[in-house]
């Protein structure tokens, strides 16, 4: 049980801070109305509404395709939360709780706002970057390198021959 109860902060966290972030950078800076807005060097805010899965990859106009992704979201962060609390892994329910909170704040975005708000860019060495992301897919990606990195090593240890000890004579 204490996994749900790590997966529910971590998710819990993630949430809240993507939705404030998005809620503060669109108003503080009226991004819809001047698009962008260099905040550093290197930090760009700007406002990007993502209708498809990935990188704009199936993008659409398609109510139903904003609910039905808001609905994978929901499924998916189910069976990462049933995950969570059946684990005894410390660091999976982080994981869990991390891709679930991004996946359930960008479907809350797809209803609300229908497609995914995405407002960070990031330039470097005077390449311009084309792509938009949010805290939420940071969660994502950060949840998900976790899982799949104690995964892993759980699995590599579960795979090596057990160690003797051998005692001389």
């Amino acid at each position: 049980m204490i996994g749900l109860v790590r997966a529910g902060l971590a998710a819990t966290a993630v949430f809240i801070v993507d939705q404030a972030s998005k809620a503060w950078v669109l108003s503080a800076y009226d991004l819809k109305a001047v698009g962008r807005v260099e905040a550093l060097s290197f930090l760009n805010f700007v406002y990007a509404l993502n209708t498809g899965i990935n990188f704009g990859f199936g993008a659409s106009d398609s109510v139903l395709q904003q609910y039905v992704l808001a609905g994978v979201a929901v499924a998916a962060s189910i069976a990462l939360m049933i995950w969570a609390a059946r684990t005894h892994r410390p660091f999976v329910p982080l994981g869990c709780g991390l891709v679930a909170g991004g996946a359930l704040a960008n479907g809350l975005d797809r209803l609300h706002a229908g497609g995914v708000i995405d407002f960070i860019n990031l330039d470097c060495c005077g390449i311009g970057n084309p792509f938009a992301f949010n805290v939420a897919d940071v969660g994502i990606f950060v949840g998900a390198i976790l899982i799949a990195w104690f995964a892993w090593s759980d699995e590599k240890q579960a795979e090596a021959p057990p160690r003797t000890t051998d005692s001389a004579p």
